[in-house]
């Protein structure tokens, strides 16, 4: 005799970086059971592989999980997240005036989200007469899923990230693709900037689009009040 089979519920969701509107469903035990297993794994290309999946799956492959920036990625995993587990989660935040109190604090997983600096843009000019520059694409998790560090912070990791984010540099009219150029090539291109060109390179990184929620704290031992904003997945997991 064939079990019955249960309902799914499903929602929609805005895609931050398009705004395009996906319906999803919630993820399953079964694939809870897969997130579980690479986050114990701890290796970064099991959890990006994993990421992948199940967002593949929730949102009936109306998307490429791998293609997607990788703030979208995590976009789309909380809210997936909250929808299956509950939109409600308790976290300790650190009122920042004494660095040391903590406080039980109840965030709203659906109120999360992509903090879009103001002024950040992907396309970096590094000489104006010249009008020569980069076009930076935003990592993904295939990039994880192909060696690449995400986290990483000593210099091969940094320039491995930089290499595989190279859309493309332009000089004038010309463009020169990275799908067209080695990867030495490209590194040596980074390595003959100048510290203040370099600097616009860091920058667009450090104000790439992120997960972020900032949330007021009044200390019960000062009465001083503080903000904590909340930055990434790992903040909200």
């Amino acid at each position: 005799m064939q079990l019955p089979k249960l309902n799914t519920p499903t929602y929609q969701l805005k895609i931050p970086s398009t705004g395009q509107m996906l319906q999803y469903r919630p993820f399953l035990v079964k694939e809870e059971k897969i997130l579980l297993m690479a986050q114990e794994s701890g290796k970064p290309d099991d959890i990006a592989r994993a990421t992948i999946q199940i967002i593949n799956a929730c949102l009936f492959d109306k998307i490429d999980a791998s293609k997607i920036p990788v703030f979208d990625a995590e976009y789309i995993l909380l809210q997936l997240r909250a929808k299956s587990v509950g939109e409600k989660q308790k976290v300790k935040l650190l009122c920042q005036d004494d660095m040391e109190t903590l406080i039980e604090t109840e965030i709203d997983l659906t109120e999360v989200e992509v903090l879009i600096e103001p002024g950040h843009n992907n396309k970096i000019i590094l000489d104006e007469e010249r009008n020569l520059g980069i076009v930076f694409a935003y990592p993904t998790y295939e990039m994880a899923t192909q060696g690449v560090d995400m986290t990483g912070t000593d210099v091969d990791s940094i320039f491995k990230i930089l290499v595989s984010c190279v859309d493309h540099i332009f000089e004038g009219e010309t463009i020169y693709n990275s799908k067209d150029m080695k990867e030495e090539d490209i590194k040596e291109f980074f390595e003959s900037m100048k510290t203040s060109q370099f600097a616009k390179v860091q920058k667009f990184f450090e104000t790439m689009p992120k997960l972020a929620r900032e949330y007021k704290l009044t200390n019960p031992n000062t009465n001083k009040q503080s903000s904590v904003i909340l930055k990434g997945l790992n903040d909200f997991f």
